[in-house]
């Protein structure tokens, strides 16, 4: 058969995140009993404020096509946000508003990478960077950082992934899949190391900003001393807000960036959803406080889902100060029988868990399990997959 699919998109593979959770549905639907600790979503509703805010911009008509980069007015509630919580000034030509977090990411990989330009991603990493930069003809080189090294990577191992040819550096922090979070002075060594190559432009991911328990502040990369006009802040709505479904991220970055990002997004879906603006406008300018619940409830889920996770014998499981993961080290377990986590998972789906493989992070041997869940799921499943493990 011809197929008439382009390489790209036959090179492309589905998320695996999403592939467990369709899974794991297909099973539900079944009527097997599968508790999915698949997917990045919080359990939470949105607030009421971003309700209220998205109703109110129903009924006041805003139904029409908006500026490719978002409202001027919520623009400036991104500048304001930027200002408050993270100590950057972006001025609202700095700002584009898209269609999630991921539209951003692309965004800037489709105006940044000519075919062969290489682009760091660490490991652990995010599942969609590395299609999404090879879809734009890069070719990604990713340092693996292991708990060992609290999945971050050092100096040296960035410095030995860089070369002429690099173009772009993308790093989340906190980290997805890990809860990693790098404290500044980490960063500030990473950034010693990038000014011998000035070429590269850096790709903060900061959609987990606000789901951090205290341990490791957050600071923001472009923070530091000769890094703002290189680096494009990435966030959005989703994982602070509760609002997934709203599809509604940001980045800010130089204009130059920018302008390239709005010409992009002008191509492909021009301006984000006009009521998603509005609702996110209202809960950018309330700030993080009135979500402080939900990370109250994802630290305690945390602390209670990994004490259980410990009752498998052999299994390692650290605490993360970031994101709402446990990304467990399943190496003791691999053998002939089950020789990757790969293997692992699909063992524990029959016992009636979903997590997702360390190979879909770019670090095997390890499990991701989501714990924005709620408690009552969160409690079997660890028992599931203590008595699971603990029984090979």
């Amino acid at each position: 058969m011809i197929s008439r699919l382009s390489d790209r998109v036959q090179a492309m593979a589905l998320p695996m995140t999403i592939a467990m959770a369709k899974k794991s549905r297909a099973l539900q639907d079944q009527g097997l009993d599968i508790i999915s600790l698949s997917l990045g979503e919080p359990d939470f509703d949105t607030p009421d404020l971003a309700k209220a805010a998205g109703i109110q911009g129903i009924e006041q008509n805003f139904s029409h096509y908006m500026p490719v980069s978002g409202y001027n007015d919520v623009r400036d509630a991104v500048a304001t946000k930027f200002l408050r919580d993270n100590h950057l000034t972006y001025g609202r030509n700095q700002i584009v508003v898209s269609t999630g977090a991921k539209q951003s990411i692309a965004n800037l990989l489709m105006a940044l990478i000519n075919p062969g330009d290489e682009v760091i991603i660490p490991a652990p990493f995010w599942v969609s960077y590395n299609d999404l930069a090879e879809f734009c003809g890069g070719r990604v080189v990713s340092p693996v950082a292991g708990r060992e090294q609290e999945f971050k990577i050092t100096p040296n191992q960035l410095r030995e992934a860089l070369s002429p040819s690099t173009k772009v550096l993308i790093f989340s922090s906190p980290n997805n899949p890990s809860g990693a979070m790098y404290r500044q002075d980490e960063l500030e060594a990473l950034a010693a190391v990038l000014r011998d190559f000035p070429q590269v432009v850096v790709i903060a991911d900061e959609i987990y900003e606000y789901l951090s328990y205290g341990e490791v502040p957050h600071y923001s990369f472009a923070r530091i001393e000769g890094m703002y006009d290189r680096t494009a802040t990435v966030n959005g709505m989703s994982k602070g807000y509760a609002m997934t479904g709203w599809r509604l991220g940001f980045m800010g970055a130089p204009e130059w960036l920018a302008e390239a990002c709005d010409k992009v997004q002008s191509q492909f879906t021009s301006g984000a959803s006009s009521i998603a603006q509005r609702a996110a406008m209202a809960a950018l300018l309330a700030g993080p406080e009135p979500v402080q619940y939900m990370v109250e409830a994802f630290k305690s889920r945390r602390e209670r889902f990994l004490t259980a996770l410990r009752s498998a014998h052999k299994l390692h499981v650290d605490t993360p100060p970031g994101a709402f993961y446990a990304y467990v080290d399943v190496r003791p377990y691999l053998d002939d029988r089950y020789p990757t986590s790969n293997d692992l998972v699909m063992y524990l789906l029959e016992h009636g868990v979903a997590g997702v493989p360390g190979e879909a992070f770019g670090t095997p041997g390890y499990i991701r399990f989501s714990y924005a869940a709620s408690q009552s799921d969160l409690d079997r499943a660890a028992e599931r997959i203590a008595n699971a493990l603990n029984a090979l």
